[in-house]
């Protein structure tokens, strides 16, 4: 959440600053604003709203130094406002700071500094901060850097913040605790980003500041030192291998559309290493753990939103190789509840950003149980797989689109290869895997994408809907619970999703002739959800089935019929895999015929690091 950017070089800052910002937009677009440094002071220009409207401000034309910073906001403390936009300055205007976390301390703070007759323009919490620090830089008279690290030793929360000082031109303090944070490298220039796709077309080289880490950035580079002792820390700098063209919309009108018809690749790519000529599944990332991982007595997969409904696929797939019960947590929950986590247990965390601040938080408990932690993210160098003690990557490629789609389908299928290794171990009949299954997917996929627009003249008959329901057994109930979420996230259609045996335990109640129902349909328990099917038809409910049968009597019941040809004999335990797709262009044509902005669903973020 909240996007940052700061640069130092010999280019016009704010160029370079507002083209970051739109790369980060999906990370917050409540507001946005920048400062550079002109004619020795700050020059700042805010508004409400996105990124397109800080451009439309004529005081943008403004902005000449070669130095600033830049924020865009998704809100916590404070409404989406001008006064509430980022960035913040002190009273006397000595510093200016972008922000991105809570201060959970501020309410103490501001009192504090309130009662040294310090007043306050806004209501964020990162105001409390800037002022802080300029009452200490008045108070105990140290240098910019010097007054940065005494305030945030005083700090309770999270942050990524970078910092500019009026008396100290050149120079730039960034820091970072539990919200991402990175440093740029070119040449003679030297950038700061919560998101390497903000930098990404000025370099390619980068490093990851690590929670405690405090660097001093000037026009000579950068020193990066830990917030409890004045030693040099010496940083691993990382190449970025991905290009331009993967965090661009290309043709596709939206990045969520995009990202829906880059699963067969994504899923390829996924693969592609990780099945051997015989068959076998190699995961590096894991290999050495995988005697622990096996003697596990209690294992724990904590995530939230989209990766959660992966997690419960998953933990399906390992209980039924693994034969022990797999506990799926949100990791938002996962700390405050009294678990029987030790040596011998196993966390694993899913999120696609890495950065997710409740399954990091959960990631830290396991560790001090003295657990065994595994991650699996899809960013190279983030803070989950930087903190866990091993992990797969899931190669899915950028993911922009605030609603998750491609992931969600790279978080299952590795979930998916994970549960073969393990199946391997443990010498299961290889009759009994599905890696073949898993090769055939793309294809499949491929085959699902061509519904694209049967499905849009499905969604035309259910705009005007207020409420969904999404029934599923087995697998397909947490496809159910994903589907629901896409509507709700993108469309601000209330959707819910439930078993569909659970259905007549509440649910019900609801249904009506302008009840949508969408069922998932396979092969495993076939009879048995037709009967639910035949319930809901009973009672006045619009059928929409997704079905991987091809069945005359379902075709017969359903208001309407999406069949998925060619994948009826497909691993029941990957059937989510493909009947995940429709669901996902039902909700995007839906919002796109409501007029919604799919890409940037109001309220929402793409990657959530506040609690």
């Amino acid at each position: 959440m909240c996007g940052i950017v700061g640069y130092i070089g010999s280019k016009k800052a704010s160029d370079i600053i507002i083209n970051g910002l739109k790369r980060l937009e999906y990370r917050g677009y409540d507001s946005a604003g920048i400062s550079t440094f002109e004619n020795d002071d700050f020059y700042t220009s805010k508004c409400k709203g996105k990124i397109v409207d800080l451009e439309s401000l004529p005081s943008l034309k403004n902005h000449h130094n070669t130095m600033g910073i830049g924020h865009t906001r998704w809100a916590t403390h404070g409404e989406p406002n001008i006064i509430n936009a980022h960035p913040h300055h002190d009273s006397n205007k000595n510093f200016s700071l972008i922000h991105n976390g809570i201060i959970e301390n501020h309410y103490s703070i501001k009192e504090f500094l309130i009662n040294k007759g310090i007043k306050f323009q806004s209501d964020t919490d990162t105001e409390v901060l800037v002022q802080f620090i300029g009452y200490l830089y008045n108070k105990e008279k140290l240098n910019f850097y010097d007054t940065v690290k005494l305030a945030l030793s005083e700090v309770v929360g999270t942050y990524g913040v970078v910092v500019m000082c009026k008396n100290e031109p050149g120079k730039l303090v960034a820091a970072k605790k539990g919200s991402p944070l990175l440093i740029g490298i070119g040449k003679d220039e030297t950038f700061l980003a919560s998101d390497v796709s903000a930098i990404l077309d000025y370099t390619r080289n980068i490093l990851y500041l690590d929670d405690g880490e405090i660097a001093l950035i000037d026009r000579s580079g950068y020193k990066v030192k830990h917030m409890d002792h004045e030693k040099e820390i010496i940083k691993d700098i990382k190449e970025i291998e991905f290009t331009l063209d993967q965090i661009e919309k290309g043709n596709y009108k939206h990045f969520m559309l995009k990202e829906i018809f880059e699963q067969p690749k994504a899923v390829r790519d996924s693969i592609r290493g990780r099945i051997d000529e015989n068959n076998l599944v190699k995961l590096g990332g894991v290999s050495d753990f995988i005697d622990r991982i096996l003697d596990s007595e209690n294992i724990f997969i904590t995530a939230c939103g989209t990766s959660w409904h992966a997690a419960q696929i998953g933990s399906y797939m390992l209980e039924s190789i693994l034969k022990k019960p797999i506990k799926v947590e949100y990791a938002s929950e996962f700390r405050y509840r009294n678990k029987t986590i030790n040596q011998k247990s196993l966390v694993i965390a899913i999120s696609q950003s890495g950065e997710t601040a409740d399954t990091l938080a959960a990631i830290k408990v396991a560790k001090e149980k003295n657990a065994l932690t595994m991650g699996i993210v899809n960013v190279v160098g983030s803070a989950i797989a930087r903190e866990t003690d091993c992990g797969i990557y899931m190669h899915a490629g950028p993911e922009i689109g605030v609603a998750s789609t491609k992931a969600f389908t790279i978080q299952v299928v590795i979930l998916s290869l994970f549960s073969n290794l393990l199946a391997q171990k443990k010498d299961i009949d290889k009759s009994k895997l599905f890696l073949e299954d898993i090769k055939k997917i793309p294809s499949i996929i491929d085959n699902i994408l061509t519904l694209s627009d049967e499905i849009f003249s499905i969604a035309k008959d259910y705009i005007n809907a207020t409420n969904f329901l999404y029934l599923g057994r087995g697998y397909q109930f947490p496809v159910a619970l994903e589907g629901a979420l896409k509507l709700k996230e993108i469309s601000y259609i209330h959707a819910e999703g439930y078993p569909a045996a659970e259905m007549k335990h509440g649910p019900i109640a609801l249904i009506d002739d302008k009840m949508p129902v969408v069922v998932i349909v396979t092969k495993k328990g076939f009879d048995k959800i037709l009967s639910n099917i035949e319930e809901v038809k009973s009672r006045g409910g619009k059928i929409i089935t997704v079905s991987t049968v091809d069945s005359k009597k379902l075709e017969e019941i359903s208001d309407h019929y999406i069949y998925l040809s060619n994948c009826s004999d497909i691993s029941n335990a990957i059937s989510p895999l493909i009947t995940s797709i429709p669901l996902q262009l039902l909700a995007y044509h839906i919002a796109v015929l409501k007029g919604c902005n799919v890409d940037q669903p109001r309220n929402l973020a793409k990657s959530v690091t506040v609690e």
